[in-house]
């Protein structure tokens, strides 16, 4: 009786989130291909072959997006933790503006779906009442932890790659600076070359360019240090702020911290070298040894066997 009702409530709740979803994709579908037709009447060219693809994409983030903003509107999330949310999403490279919102629907999207696909799978299936119920929760627990391992994972590699581009984005603040321009100027630009070849990088410069743009300056810096918490932004952020503050030459500033931020890279890979010695250890006993001891051995092994014989 206990199985039936659960089954009967997640059934429910799994096919109004459904029904939800196909009205949503159908509206938004409809929508996007009324604007292509548009378009098309216009004279214009028609969308490239993988604008499909993209909006799918699009329609599913509009839903998730929306499943979100419902947890949102309760209010079940304080500003504390929203604003945490907020910054953590921002240090893995998601700035987009319903990512929040996107983040919070695939929680509650993986919640619902994984449990509702266990109890499809266990169903004809003779185990043990106990597991009908843990299997569920488990996968549960599991759709409601699954998009946190994916932004802890995206923030890793969108942190790793902002700080092996760091040192180039510095040499070019150094050849804007000595061309003349301003802060907010050689911002700009450094991020216009960096989205090329580091993208991340870019986006972070990005970002601080339009808000030295609208905010002041120093809050701008700060953000910039603050966003992602990279040592290398916040000691760039530092330094911008002390030129401004007591006007010391921006070039010499950038040069300097320039060649300390390679100084540290350098040092980094000296540490991993040094420690190859160790990492090689073992291998070396696995693999080496044995052929050497066979090698050495071997022929004296043999003339034992032919005497013992």
């Amino acid at each position: 009786m206990n199985q039936t009702w659960l089954l009967t409530l997640t059934g429910a709740g799994a096919l109004s989130l459904m029904t939800t979803a196909l009205v949503l994709s159908q509206k938004l579908i409809w929508r996007q291909r009324f604007a292509v037709r548009v378009q098309m009447t216009r004279g214009l060219e028609p969308p490239p072959a993988g604008a499909r693809r993209a909006m799918v994409k699009h329609v599913w983030s509009r839903i998730l997006a929306t499943m979100g903003q419902v947890i949102l509107r309760t209010g079940l999330l304080s500003a504390r933790t929203r604003a945490e949310l907020e910054l953590t999403l921002a240090s893995s490279g998601l700035h987009g503006r319903n990512g929040l919102e996107v983040f919070i629907g695939s929680k509650l999207g993986l919640m619902i779906a994984l449990p509702t696909l266990a109890i499809l799978g266990l169903r004809g299936v003779h185990v043990p009442f106990a597991l009908t119920l843990l299997i569920p929760a488990a996968a549960g627990l599991a759709g409601l932890l699954l998009p946190d391992m994916v932004v802890r994972t995206r923030r890793k590699k969108y942190l790793q790659r902002v700080e092996r581009g760091l040192p180039d984005a510095l040499d070019l603040l150094v050849i804007c600076s000595q061309a003349g321009l301003g802060l907010t100027a050689a911002v700009t630009r450094v991020a216009e070359e960096m989205h090329e070849g580091r993208q991340s990088v870019g986006v972070e410069l990005a970002l601080t360019a339009n808000e030295l743009q609208l905010m002041d300056s120093k809050l701008a810096l700060t953000n910039l240090g603050s966003r992602t918490g990279v040592e290398g932004l916040v000691r760039l952020a530092n330094t911008l702020l002390q030129s401004l503050q007591y006007g010391t030459p921006l070039t010499n500033a950038m040069r300097i911290l320039s060649a300390e931020m390679r100084q540290d890279t350098l040092t980094r890979f000296e540490a991993r070298a040094s420690r190859l010695g160790v990492l090689l250890t073992l291998p070396m006993i696995i693999f080496i040894l044995p052929c050497v001891f066979l090698v050495v051995g071997g022929p004296a092994a043999i003339q034992v066997m032919h005497v013992g014989g």
